[in-house]
């Protein structure tokens, strides 16, 4: 089976969650009308990835101006309750293209943040979502961490999708639990734009011997809103030049790595390519070593079917 993907590398409209989604109306509107049927967006697309801010914090003080960055944050991250969902849901549905979506995810039942992405079909709605487990360094201040129900995979019309956020993705027992259930693409938004990201996204895909696609924002300083460019000043204009790839279960690059630019990465995949590589190597089958080594995932639930799978 042939499928052809998209991988994002743009801008949100910074803090703005209502306008950052009408940015990806006609991003996904025009990727659809040239046949994309995945299309994949960075780490907290909405309402940003707030590079450079300290939230006014040090070990054993938090300012009240670094409190109430922390509540306009949260008041422009997304429920999976709320309208800005059934806005995705119906994109999905409208233009018949799987989204998975970095966001900021407040969380209904608790009301902490979360570094998540969401899954959503053209026929099924949302599927599910994936939550960071482990948060990076000061990204702990702002996002709390889920455990193993988050692990998700989805075996869909277009091929069996999962993935991790950022650096979990140097998580080797994360992308275990990943490779365990027979990925076959996966799915890793980010903020690193470093070079050295796309050694870690080829390195996944030889791996896991699945097609993996990196997404990441292009963000300059400038682009933040005026307020807010005060609190970034020693940071380089060019915060974040992307770095968003697709690569093959053989390692190979299929598009990218893209720097310096926004734009839209596209490929075609066929996933039979994935049973040619697994020839040599399969790390959840003939080489695994069961009798050697045991590995459980505390709460990571069944791959999820969609309807008629």
């Amino acid at each position: 089976m042939k499928i052809k993907v998209g991988v994002v590398q743009d801008s949100p409209v910074f803090f703005d969650k209502a306008k950052t989604l009408e940015k990806m109306k006609d991003i996904i509107a025009a990727q659809a009308s040239k046949g994309c049927q995945l299309l994949l967006f960075p780490e907290s697309f909405v309402p940003g990835y707030p590079r450079g801010f300290d939230f006014g914090a040090k070990i054993g003080r938090r300012t009240a101006e670094g409190k109430a960055l922390y509540q306009e944050y949260h008041k422009n991250s997304m429920s999976l309750e709320g309208s800005e969902m059934d806005t995705l849901l119906a994109l999905s549905k409208e233009h018949h293209i799987y989204l998975v979506v970095g966001i900021t995810e407040k969380r209904a039942d608790n009301g902490s943040l979360y570094c998540s992405m969401v899954y959503i079909s053209p026929t099924d709605g949302l599927l599910g979502v994936h939550r960071k487990i482990k948060p990076t360094g000061t990204e702990r201040l702002v996002w709390a961490e889920d455990n193993g129900a988050s692990l998700v995979t989805f075996d869909t019309h277009i091929g069996r999708l999962g993935g991790l956020i950022c650096w979990e993705n140097y998580m080797p027992l994360a992308r275990m639990a990943m490779y365990q259930k027979g990925v076959q693409i996966y799915l890793a938004p980010t903020a690193d734009s470093r070079e050295e990201w796309t050694g870690t996204m080829r390195h996944i895909a030889l791996e896991g011997r699945c097609f993996v696609l990196g997404s990441n924002q292009y963000f300059t300083k400038s682009m933040y809103p005026e307020p807010y460019q005060a609190l970034v000043t020693e940071e380089p204009e060019a915060i974040c030049p992307g770095g968003s790839i697709i690569v093959s279960p053989q390692g190979k690059l299929l598009a990218g790595p893209l720097f310096g630019e926004a734009g839209v990465l596209t490929a075609e995949l066929d996933l039979e390519d994935i049973v040619h590589a697994k020839m040599d190597f399969d790390v959840n089958g003939h080489y695994n070593r069961p009798d050697i080594f045991g590995f459980t995932v505390a709460n990571q639930p069944e791959t999820k079917k969609e309807k008629n799978r």
